[in-house]
Formats: C-alpha cells, structure tokens, sequence
C-alpha cells in the first residue's frame, strides 16, 4: 500500500502501462492492449492517476454518448426537451491498481471525471457509467448516481445536480 499523493494527467504514450494490475482482467487487458488505439481513433479519452513519479495508480476513460429520453425515469425525462435522445457523457472504464485500493483514488477518479464533465464547452445532460456487477453499482449509487429501471446496471448522474453542489460548497466557503 502507497501513500502517495496522486497526480491526474491525459494519459500519454511515455506511460508505463505495463505493469498496471487492478485485479480485472478485462479492465486490465483494455489498459494495456487496446486503450491508446481508441485515443488515437479518438473514441475515448484516457486520463489516468499518478504515484510515485510516473507510476499509474488508476484510470478512467470518458467517450461522447447519448441516452434515450424514454429510458430515463419519468420525473427526469419530463424537464427535457422532447428530442429522442439526450447528450451525455460516459465513463467507459474505471479501475484502480491493487496496491492503491482503500485509499479513496477510485472516488477522486470519478470526482475528476465529473469535473472535466461539467467544464466541458460540449453540452452533455449526464455522466453515464455502465457499471460491471454489484459492487461496481453500489460504488456508483454511494455517489449519487441513479440506475435507470430498465437497465439497472446503467447510471447517470445529471450535471447539474454535480454544478448545484458544487456552486452551494463555494457558497458556503
């Protein structure tokens, strides 16, 4: 276990992937063979965490979406213009090494994530995450996402729920 404070930064093709290991095959596999393609293709956006120098402790990737407006809960849906779909964002992956678990990086990932989300010039209603089990949903629904009914393993968060909370914490500062 580290200690190490954490630096964010767009993932760069100077970092050391390799030895990158969250304990998720698949997360891992995409860290190591397929994520710099998908930067190159400009599908996704890779930021990633970290340690000790260049060490990378985690990663996120965000990619341009939309959800359907019929697939959000009713009580959302009717404060939205009636397009078929809305703008959003989607956190693709996130994963965190193994020897850095328990120190709260994988929340100031997702913190991070949403920032970048807000700030955006691009309009985008949500940050949406497709979460891989339980655990993944429980993590995401601790911070305030919301499941939609028909695919409760699909969350989003409304971004202006994250800019409220954060203008009231200035606010109260």
């Amino acid at each position: 276990m580290s200690s190490a404070p954490f630096w964010l930064a767009p993932l760069d093709t100077a970092h050391e992937r390799v030895a990158f290991n969250s304990g998720s095959g698949p997360l891992d596999r995409y860290f190591r063979e397929q994520v710099t393609q998908d930067v190159r293709r400009r599908v996704t956006a890779c930021f990633v965490a970290l340690a000790d120098g260049q060490r990378i402790a985690g990663y996120y990737t965000l990619a341009s979406a939309s959800v359907l407006l019929a697939d959000l809960p009713a009580s959302t849906g009717k404060k939205l213009p009636r397009y078929p779909t809305v703008p959003a964002v989607r956190m693709g992956r996130l994963a965190v090494d193994q020897a850095f678990k328990g120190q709260g990086l994988g929340g100031a990932l997702l913190a991070d994530a949403l920032d970048r989300a807000v700030r955006s010039e691009i309009a985008a209603y949500a940050l949406m995450v497709d979460a891989k089990d339980e655990a993944a949903a429980a993590f995401y629904q601790h911070h305030g996402f919301i499941a939609l009914s028909e695919s409760p393993s699909t969350l989003f968060l409304p971004l202006a729920t994250v800019q409220a909370s954060r203008n009231a914490e200035l606010k109260a500062r």
